[in-house]
């Protein structure tokens, strides 16, 4: 049987229209592939596959693997496995493939047929090492998830979007801010990315209002562009954002870089690059900023790494960054490291593909003893699972916050959850503020523990900062600011408690350069002889003179204004005097400490706390006789007159002992604990 001429020729120009569809879409393909856009990249190499025959198997099962690492990259896992299956299926699979196709099955919850993959590896290869740490892996995973943790997950809808959502990051005192990256139909510009065929992300943000519900998220303003804005961070003061930007360029591939924005008031600045190296060929992703300040973390496949993504570091400096080190081995692998971000207690979380876990990336934590040694814990299900889980936050010293991940999402999409580990916790709360006045936010809060700790704490907005506490240990607080006294306070942190405990602490800082009221002391009345109830005021005095024991200062009386000056200059220099005898016989130099009463000669100034506290007083106003006998209320005129009647001190020196009689600096002995505070050569402290 023949056919005829016109049919056959159908067939021919039909085959060659096919493959000439075919060869188009590959080149695409390749072309959307090495710029880094595994999404088009995909499509375009799935219709090159659909439009070659069969029969050509060595060409479809070479398409099939590109299409394979393609959908992978995209976060498309059940693509990626039925082509890579084709691929298999096609004769053109190779040993990577195998143990490709056998972590895409972990990732997708199939440890049964990832340990079918990984034990057809380890037949050829048995020493392969990705596959004996993948098999084994393989078959803890059940028992890992089985085993379960205290940790609770739970998905936060109030926050997420209908795309992606992920890599949240608190902000605020008290953790009332939250930033994180979206793709949701908000976001800026209206391009697909051809890397994920979503929107490009963008920073977005939600505040808490007072009863604990989030506000909708909206675009931070300032930060973001058309291109892809994501996985921010923030220094330890808040001021600062650092972001990862990705800037689309049709012509070669995309690298990450790290750019950072200043906050004013309340609106961010556009971003500026940072230079962590002269390499323009690598990328520079996921910033974390140390609880210190003094280091950025980072991901990025430069030169010198251990293989794929790792994490890095990059000193800060007040000249800029400098010495970019690998953190190498534990946390370093041949696989990816990403998303690096601390606790406060200073371990630094991570997640990674090429240690053990659940499938996908897992989250891992690495903790530095004093000695530097790091050891790293996974910690399980759920916080943990067979997806990718990442970018932690946490609400300040406590073990819960916000995380992401693509867990049961078909499609791939991350989106926010939030954890819980009712771990059992010490903290210390401290508060630093002048003495009778404000929060100091400007101050420094230095931290000495026995066990070696020895950090210096940044002190929020509002004056306070948490500090979390080893089990046993005794620690030395010592807050300093300049222009005002020291204050230390002394913690011991319970060996074994039973439950979470939060120790408040104060410091209130006494001001150089203006009089200092010390509130409760109380005398008999019309009396110098002082009562009890003033010995918890007087013993808080001792313990500032301890504590910066270079000062010198003037206790000063006074009185109100009944009674002839004559008189009440001689009472109040009595009381002076008993205060001083007080402070003497408990240890303070005698030559320390001068006693002056001022009768009813200085009225009290109004000061800023004191007249939002009454506000029928205004800030500057002197409670002098006149003004007091101006006001109509004689309740109010009471009050002032308990005002007048006060105790204060004020610092008359501040080199008191540091020199000897010929006016040389002494040598004095070195304090018994380290301190890392402004000190002088010596160790000891100097107030500025």
């Amino acid at each position: 049987m023949s056919f005829p001429r016109h049919i056959i020729l159908f067939f021919v120009a039909l085959l060659l229209l096919t493959s000439c569809g075919a060869d188009k879409y590959l080149k695409q393909g390749e072309k959307n592939l090495a710029l880094g856009e595994y999404y088009d990249a995909a499509d375009n190499f799935k219709q090159a596959y659909q439009k070659t025959e069969p029969k050509e198997r060595k060409t479809r099962g070479t398409i099939a693997r590109k299409m394979a690492y393609c959908y992978d990259k995209s976060l498309q896992t059940a693509k990626a496995i039925v082509a890579y299956r084709n691929a298999i299926r096609y004769h053109e699979d190779s040993i990577t493939d195998h143990i490709e196709l056998a972590r895409l099955l972990m990732k997708n919850g199939d440890y049964k047929g990832a340990v079918k993959e990984y034990l057809n590896v380890l037949d050829s290869l048995p020493t392969n090492a990705q596959a004996k740490e993948g098999l084994e892996a393989a078959r803890k995973a059940p028992e890992i998830k089985q085993l379960g943790s205290r940790y609770t997950v739970k998905r936060v809808d109030v926050l997420n979007g209908r795309r992606a959502d992920y890599s949240p990051a608190l902000l605020g005192d008290n953790a009332d801010e939250i930033y994180f990256t979206s793709t949701r139909k908000e976001a800026e510009g209206e391009d697909l990315s051809g890397i994920t065929g979503m929107k490009p992300g963008d920073i977005f943000h939600s505040s808490k209002d007072d009863k604990g519900k989030w506000s909708k998220p909206e675009a931070v303003t300032g930060v973001n562009t058309a291109y892809d804005e994501g996985a921010c961070c923030f220094t330890p003061d808040g001021h600062e954002m650092y972001l990862t930007q990705c800037v689309t360029d049709p012509s070669s591939p995309r690298y990450a870089k790290i750019v950072k924005s200043s906050r004013a008031d309340a609106s961010w600045s556009k971003p500026t690059a940072v230079e962590i190296s002269k390499d323009t060929l690598s990328s520079f992703a996921h910033p974390a900023i140390s609880p210190d300040g003094e280091w950025l973390y980072f991901t990025s496949d430069m030169p010198g790494g251990k293989g794929g993504l790792d994490i890095w570091r990059v000193r800060i400096t007040a000249h800029g960054l400098g010495g970019v080190e690998n953190l190498g081995s534990p946390i370093n692998t041949e696989g990816d490291e990403a998303f690096p971000t601390f606790r406060p207690n200073g371990d630094l979380y991570f997640s990674s593909t090429g240690h053990p876990g659940l499938g996908g990336y897992d989250i891992f934590i690495a903790h530095a003893d004093k000695n530097g040694k790091v050891t790293l814990s996974h910690p399980g299900y759920p916080l943990n699972s067979q997806g990718d889980d990442f970018g932690m936050t946490f609400e300040g010293v406590h073990n819960r916050g916000f995380f992401s991940s693509n867990r049961g999402d078909m499609r791939g999409w991350d989106h926010l959850y939030s954890f819980v580990n009712p771990e059992i916790e010490q903290t210390v709360k401290g508060w630093v503020y002048e003495m009778d006045g404000y929060e100091l936010p400007q101050a420094q809060v230095y931290c000495v523990g026995d066990d070696g700790t020895n950090e210096k704490i940044t002190v929020r907005s509002d004056g306070s900062f948490t500090k979390a506490l080893n089990p046993g240990v005794s620690y030395l607080f010592l807050a300093s600011c300049k222009g005002y006294l020291n204050h230390k306070e002394e913690v011991k942190a319970l060996k074994a408690p039973k439950e979470s405990r939060d120790t408040t602490l104060q410091f209130a800082l006494a001001n150089i350069s203006a009089p200092v009221l010390i509130d409760n002391i109380f005398y008999d009345f019309d009396k110098a002889t002082l009562r009890d109830s003033s010995k918890t005021a007087l013993n808080q005095l001792i313990g500032i003179l301890n504590d910066n024991p270079n000062v010198t200062i003037e206790l000063a009386a006074h009185t109100d204004y009944v009674g002839s000056a004559a008189y009440n200059k001689g009472l109040s220099q009595r009381r002076a005097e008993s205060v001083i005898k007080y402070l003497i016989a408990h240890g303070i130099a005698a030559d320390r400490l001068t006693p002056v009463g001022y009768g009813k000669e200085r009225p009290r100034k109004v000061n800023k706390k004191l007249a939002a506290r009454l506000p029928w007083l205004k800030e500057g106003e002197v409670l002098t006789e006149q003004f007091i006998k101006a006001l109509k209320d004689p309740k109010k005129q009471e009050v002032c007159n308990q005002l007048n009647r006060r105790t204060e001190f004020s610092v008359l020196r501040t080199t008191y002992g540091l020199f000897d009689k010929n006016g040389k600096l002494k040598q004095l002995p070195k304090p018994k604990k380290p301190a890392s505070t402004n000190s002088n050569d010596d160790g000891y402290i100097i107030v500025e």
